[in-house]
């Protein structure tokens, strides 16, 4: 069979690339070899800028929303148990302060990864993507105009040929094994049991407390849905033994308790040293292993990862851009990824047990999510000079950086212009024109200052919602100047 992009791998990173890029009209197949999701619930909660990225798909209100209050996370405590005493809390890093800004139209998604999957596999598959369960890849092979892969379902092998791939194949990522791709980061550094299960005890977390170190224990945290996991040390555990550590972690007997699975998870830290190879891509955990953290940088990276590899494939796949655009996901995803491996070791959030804590300048989580830089040839005039990351208010509509949110209309923000194609934000009648010449579709703002810009100045902003250039005021020749920007920074074939 023949398909545009495979993807292998059905965990969140490859199931959010199956949806993003069957929503921009891309034919593409996803393998995995799972019949679904874990039984592990795995990640929980997602941040608003992957909230942002669900709303242009259709998927936001579909969604419930996070539990996480505005500026703050789930709190974490250490106790003697659930229902006894607790000591002393242990606060973000950096602290999580209230701000008046708001960042994004959309909220944190309060969802676990086991919900969250099926919503992005029915969504994809209702896009177009085929999605193949229970199909595992067995070998692969490429050449300068494509990839071919042998693969297995219930019956016979059979090969499925593609012109890029995606590897989405989870952090021990057979594919890049294969490419020779080495990893750079902390490595190996612990290993953990855990022990799912279900109990009525949603009276406990009224205070907003969600996570708590168990003295003598453990590590018990919740999903918010009934279900509770409790991280215990590497040995083998009799259900007896199980049971007992649950309850002691809770500190009440008398209540029913569920044992739904137990795991046993390798907690590493690395990232890809090159994100690509010829005509294969790495996303997700296969590019980097970002151990859990209050950050989210885990999950949260990943879709990022697929978003801003899928609208780089389309746009090549339909012959608007040439293949040297696909050079900028690496350009600008594996700072993103190292920045956040720093980030995760420069916090104390029971990472640093394993070593020295980064010496690292620490920054705040909402820069993180929504203020980090791109830097790249799809990108003209991110200077050396500018920070890798920092607070969208910080910010003032520079290339590489994330283009601001405001509303233009009740219910409509600026950031709802986005996604579909490359777009011009200006309020002059010589934007317009040059943005007609140009086939770029011309979007009307009237606050060009978030942008940065005078009356007469004009952003354009990538299919993304990433800003690629921008002419603070208006040029002696607007057409010109637009048209050779967006040759420059789309590797146009226009």
């Amino acid at each position: 069979m023949r398909t545009s992009v495979l993807v292998v791998g059905g965990g969140l990173a490859g199931t959010s690339a199956a949806l993003f890029l069957a929503w921009r009209g891309v034919d593409v197949t996803l393998v995995e070899k799972h019949p679904g999701s874990s039984l592990h619930p795995r990640a929980v909660g997602f941040n608003a800028r992957v909230g942002e990225l669900l709303r242009a798909v259709g998927l936001e209100g579909e969604l419930p929303v996070s539990r996480m209050t505005k500026g703050f996370g789930v709190r974490r405590v250490r106790a003697e148990s659930l229902v006894g005493k607790k000591y002393d809390e242990t606060f973000w890093t950096p602290q999580a302060l209230l701000s008046d800004i708001e960042y994004s139209p959309s909220k944190g998604v309060g969802v676990a990864q086991d919900k969250m999957e099926p919503l992005l596999r029915d969504k994809a598959r209702e896009l177009g993507a085929d999605i193949r369960m229970s199909t595992r890849m067995l070998e692969f092979s490429q050449d300068d105009e494509g990839v071919t892969a042998i693969v297995q379902g219930d019956g016979e092998p059979y090969e499925i040929r593609a012109d890029y791939l995606i590897a989405a194949d989870g952090h021990r990522s057979p594919i890049r094994e294969r490419l020779g791709i080495t990893r750079t980061g902390r490595g190996f550094m612990h290993t953990s049991r855990s022990v799912l299960f279900r109990a009525p005890l949603q009276e406990y977390l009224k205070d907003g407390i969600g996570q708590f170190v168990i003295d003598g224990v453990g590590f018990l945290t919740t999903y918010g849905d009934g279900r509770w996991v409790l991280m215990l040390d590497d040995r083998e555990y009799t259900e007896p033994e199980l049971r007992q550590k649950i309850v002691q972690a809770i500190g009440r007997d008398d209540l029913e308790i569920e044992i739904i699975t137990t795991g046993r998870w390798t907690i590493s830290a690395g990232v890809a040293d090159r994100f690509s190879d010829g005509r294969i891509f790495l996303a997700g955990d296969a590019a980097h292993t970002l151990p859990p953290s209050r950050g989210g940088f885990g999950a949260n990276v990943g879709i990022e990862d697929a978003h801003n590899l899928a609208w780089k494939l389309a746009a090549v796949i339909n012959g608007e851009s040439r293949p040297s655009l696909l050079d900028t996901y690496d350009a600008e995803r594996r700072p993103v990824a190292t920045l956040c491996h720093q980030q995760i070791f420069a916090r104390n959030d029971g990472h640093n047990r394993d070593g020295e804590p980064e010496d690292a300048p620490l920054i705040d989580n909402n820069a993180m999510h929504y203020g980090v830089l791109y830097r790249s040839d799809a990108v003209l005039g991110a200077g050396p000079e500018l920070p890798p990351a920092q607070l969208p208010e910080q910010w003032n509509g520079q290339p590489g950086t994330r283009a601001p949110h405001v509303w233009v209309e009740p219910g409509k923000s600026t950031l709802d212009l986005f996604q579909r194609g490359w777009v011009l934000v200006a309020d002059h009648p010589q934007w317009e024109e040059a943005a007609q010449q140009s086939g770029v579709r011309y979007e009307r703002v009237e606050q060009l200052d978030v942008f940065g810009l005078s009356a007469k100045g004009a952003s354009l902003v990538r299919p993304d919602g990433y800003i690629a250039w921008r002419a603070t005021d208006l040029p002696d020749d607007p057409i010109g100047a637009l048209k050779n920007a967006f040759s420059s920074s789309s590797a146009g074939t226009r």
